[in-house]
């Protein structure tokens, strides 16, 4: 059921969102960045590849769950799709361990958290607490996708090398 207090995002909006993500692609272009190099994914740890992937599948899944109705059949099938590929992202983490001498480090500490808030928020969902449930699905959003995979944009890290290493 659609949640009344927050309308739906029209298709004007993801379509203006759309024209706006091409837009800052063709800026990073003509501001004269290099093209992206993927050797450094392809050479990655199979952990890595499953990571990044997961990742990826994560948030723009995300996006999609953001912008469109709550509450409505795909809704919830995306959103358990969404939270397959969040739990493989975390899950996966745990085991690429190459920025500390092999220990864990700050970012395994957000898997941790998404691996404890994810049920919580799937659980908050079933009992229709849409408050709790919407909250934790942000926060995971917004603290795995943009916390822990802006950190991935750091020097010395793999996604640096791929857009900015030359």
């Amino acid at each position: 059921m659609s949640n009344p207090a927050r309308p739906a995002a029209s298709p004007q909006a993801l379509a203006v969102s759309l024209a706006l993500a091409a837009g800052a692609g063709l800026a990073a272009a003509a501001s004269g960045l290099p093209a992206p190099d993927f050797a450094p994914i392809a050479a990655a740890s199979p952990q890595i590849k499953l990571h990044l992937g997961a990742a990826i599948a994560t948030f723009l899944i995300g996006a999609v769950l953001l912008l469109g109705p709550k509450g409505t059949l795909p809704h919830r099938a995306l959103g358990w799709t969404w939270a397959a590929t969040m739990a493989t992202t975390a899950v996966s983490s745990l085991f690429i361990r190459e920025l500390n001498a092999g220990s864990f480090s700050f970012v395994h500490a957000l898997s941790g958290w998404v691996i404890v808030a994810l049920p919580a928020a799937l659980y908050a969902a079933r009992r229709h607490k849409v408050r709790a449930h919407r909250g934790a699905m942000i926060g995971m959003y917004v603290g795995g996708m943009f916390l822990a995979g802006g950190l991935a944009f750091l020097p010395g890290r793999i996604l640096w090398a791929v857009f900015f290493a030359r």
